[in-house]
């Protein structure tokens, strides 16, 4: 699948911001067999008086720009071509969650990918034992651990409701849980914390989700979303296995990864610091078109 990807983010500020500095993570990343940027532009209005770029821990794009002007907006502009593998469902060579246990122990490596990292609390995910328990009903009826990360996905969209007004971004897992609605985001941090609690490593996935209009009506410009997913370690012949709990499945070619960590603090599109007065405004468009 290839497509054209446009994201746009604005911010109105009410009062006039000076001496800013934020880090940027909306650019796709080419990961081998799963997906290729092909061409990709980052700009910025106003411009940044620094800007540079590098990878984070988990090889994350990150552009960083500082303003030491006064300016009352902010526009960050998105362009990129990207090709994604049409990968077939995986065959299920997960262990069984004792086994896997077993697997994590034997394992040495601290790299960015092992599962050591997505095992326990983050910034953004606290344990809680009652999404552990929640977990535990899908563990119980399933013979391996990518059964239950699928079963638990399903779980997850069909006892939760999509409500934007219903959360914000700083909203916990608990709290989400306790709701049974949300978004994306929060869909992906109950999912996390449920599978961390009985053991099994899991992240974050951040990127884009193309969305398809019903039929008859026509796409509308800007209508794509920035969307988030879950990563879920299923053992040393598995590997990493990516799933939707929006959407209740895996994750296919029609996800486009930014980039992953343990939660949406590692992958959160725009993080900085300001010196302002007063309230801003957000607007955010996104286009992912399929190019025939």
């Amino acid at each position: 699948m290839l497509y054209d990807i446009r994201l746009s983010l604005h911010y109105d500020y009410e009062g006039w911001v000076h001496g800013d500095r934020h880090h940027v993570r909306v650019m796709p990343v080419s990961i081998p067999k799963v997906q290729r940027v092909i061409a990709s532009s980052l700009s910025f209005d106003p411009r940044p008086d620094h800007e540079a770029g590098h990878l984070d821990f988990f090889g994350n794009a990150i552009t960083s720009i500082a303003y030491h002007d006064y300016h009352d907006h902010l526009d960050v502009r998105l362009s990129a071509r990207v090709s994604v593998e049409e990968i077939e469902r995986p065959a299920d060579l997960s262990p069984t969650l004792p086994d896997l246990r077993k697997e994590i122990a034997a394992m040495w490596s601290m790299a960015p990918n092992a599962p050591h990292h997505f095992l326990s609390t983050s910034p953004r995910v606290p344990l809680s034992p009652a999404i552990t328990r929640y977990a535990q009903h899908s563990v119980a009826q399933t013979a391996s651990v990518q059964a239950a990360a699928l079963d638990f996905c399903h779980a997850i969209h069909r006892d939760f409701a999509y409500d934007r007004k219903a959360t914000k971004v700083d909203t916990s897992p608990l709290e989400a849980f306790e709701l049974k609605r949300g978004v994306c985001q929060d869909f992906a941090h109950v999912m996390i914390a449920g599978l961390r609690g009985v053991g099994i490593p899991a992240g974050y996935v951040s990127g884009f989700l193309r969305t398809i209009p019903p039929k008859g009506k026509p796409r509308l410009e800007g209508a794509d979303a920035m969307h988030a997913w879950v990563r879920v370690w299923c053992g040393k012949h598995a590997g990493w296995v990516e799933f939707d709990p929006t959407n209740a499945m895996l994750a296919g070619p029609d996800h486009i990864t930014i980039g992953h960590g343990r939660d949406y603090a590692d992958v959160s599109p725009i993080v900085g610091v300001l010196r302002t007065s007063g309230k801003h405004a957000t607007k955010q468009s996104v286009d992912v078109v399929r190019v025939e």
